[in-house]
C-alpha cells in the first residue's frame, strides 16, 4: 500500500468553501468519510469553528453548484444535495452526495482513473489550503494522475506534493520514528528561526514571513504547524525512550 500526501492551494474566487476559511482562518474542515464511484461522490464533513465561521461555511456548501470537490470554476451541470447531519455550538456534520457530469473532475475521479478502484480518501480545509491523503495498493501511475490533477485545477490553485511513502514506513514514524520534516517545511522553520518568529515578543509575523518566503500564508502556516508537530513528536518520543531506560537500569 502506498500514501499520497497533497495540498491544493486555492486562489481567492476559485473555491466558496476556502473564501469562507480563509475569512475565518481558526475554522477547519476534516472529513469523516469520502467515498466515489465512476459517476458519483458522497462525503460526511465535520466543521470546527465560532457561530459566525459555521453560518459561512454552511451556507458555502448549500449554495455552491459544484463545490463537492468537483475542480470545475464554472457551474458544470452537476447535481449536488446538501443536508445539515448535526449542528452544535462549535461544530456542525454534513452529508454531501454529487451526481457528476462529463465536464467534471475530482480529485477521487482522477484518482480512480491511474490508481485503480479501492482509493481511501482523508482531507484537511483549513484557509485556502486544503489538503489530501490518499491511501492506495501502489498499483497505477502516480506519476500521470499528479499530471492529471494539475492539468484540471490550472490556475485555480497551486498545488504541493507533501509526501508520497510506504504506508508500513509512515506507520512505523507515526509511532516514534517519524521521518524529519520535507524540505519545504524545513525551509520554512529556518526562515521562520532566522527572521526571528519564535521570538518572545516575535520580531515578524506570519503574513510578512510568507511574503519573504513569496508562498501563500496557508501554505506557510501549514508547513510550520506539520514541521512543529513532527518535532514535538519526535522529542516526546525521545523522552520516553530515555525515561525508559533510565527505568531499566
Amino acid at each position: 500500500m502506498r500514501e499520497l500526501v497533497f495540498a491544493l492551494d486555492y486562489e481567492p474566487g476559485c473555491n466558496t468553501v476556502a473564501d469562507a476559511l480563509a475569512e475565518h482562518p481558526a475554522a477547519r474542515v476534516r472529513s469523516l468519510s469520502l467515498h466515489a464511484t465512476a459517476d458519483r461522490l458522497w462525503r460526511v464533513d465535520h466543521v470546527t469553528g465560532t457561530h459566525e465561521a459555521l453560518d459561512a461555511i454552511e451556507d458555502a456548501f448549500l449554495t455552491s453548484d459544484y463545490y463537492a470537490d468537483c475542480l470545475a470554476t464554472e457551474d458544470c451541470g452537476a447535481t449536488q444535495t446538501t443536508r445539515v447531519l448535526d449542528r452544535a455550538d462549535n461544530t456542525l456534520v454534513l452529508y454531501s452526495d454529487w451526481e457528476r457530469t462529463p465536464a467534471c473532475d475530482s480529485v477521487p475521479h482522477i484518482a480512480q482513473d491511474n490508481l485503480g478502484d479501492g482509493v481511501l480518501f482523508e482531507t484537511r480545509h483549513e484557509g485556502r489550503h486544503y489538503t489530501w491523503r490518499l491511501i492506495h495498493s501502489g498499483e497505477g501511475d502516480v506519476a500521470a494522475f499528479f499530471d492529471d490533477l494539475a492539468g484540471a485545477v490550472g490556475e485555480s490553485a497551486g498545488m504541493e506534493v507533501l509526501r508520497t511513502a510506504d504506508t508500513t514506513a509512515s506507520m512505523r514514524g507515526s509511532n516514534g520514528t517519524q521521518s524529519s520534516p520535507s524540505p519545504e517545511q524545513e525551509a520554512a522553520l529556518r526562515a521562520a528561526v532566522e527572521h526571528g518568529y519564535y521570538e518572545s515578543p516575535r520580531e515578524v509575523d506570519v503574513a510578512e514571513l510568507a511574503e519573504h518566503l513569496d508562498v501563500p500564508r496557508s501554505t506557510l502556516t501549514y508547513r510550520l504547524r506539520r514541521a512543529e508537530e513532527q518535532l514535538a513528536k519526535q522529542y516526546v518520543a525521545g523522552r520516553l525512550v530515555t525515561d525508559e531506560a533510565s527505568i531499566s537500569r
